[in-house]
């Protein structure tokens, strides 16, 4: 990331939305961010998520991962489906309780 972790525009986001800044981060969960703001990205273009395109894309925002991350976020869209994880993530909670 150069001399600062907000480096490359990718890596901007993690200030902005997440609750955490970025520079508290560890390089693994910086890794997991950017692979999984790379899957978001081809999913909402509707471009296939695969390995090589989410390290193209974390790549061309200036950023690099360890090449394991791309592989393994692929393979738990391939098995779970981005849609159920999408889901999963969205923390939709339940209905609102029951007046007395």
């Amino acid at each position: 990331f150069g001399s600062s972790p907000l480096a490359c525009p990718t890596c901007a986001c993690f200030a902005a939305m997440s609750n955490v800044p970025a520079a508290e981060l560890s390089k693994e969960q910086k890794d997991e961010l950017l692979c999984t703001y790379a899957a978001l990205i081809l999913h909402d273009d509707g471009a296939e998520v695969t390995p090589q395109a989410m390290t193209n894309l974390i790549k061309a925002s200036g950023c690099i991962v360890e090449s394991y991350w791309p592989m393994l976020m692929a393979k738990m869209i391939q098995n779970c489906g981005m849609e159920q994880l999408i889901k999963m993530g969205s923390g939709g909670g339940g209905g609102g309780g029951g007046g007395g």
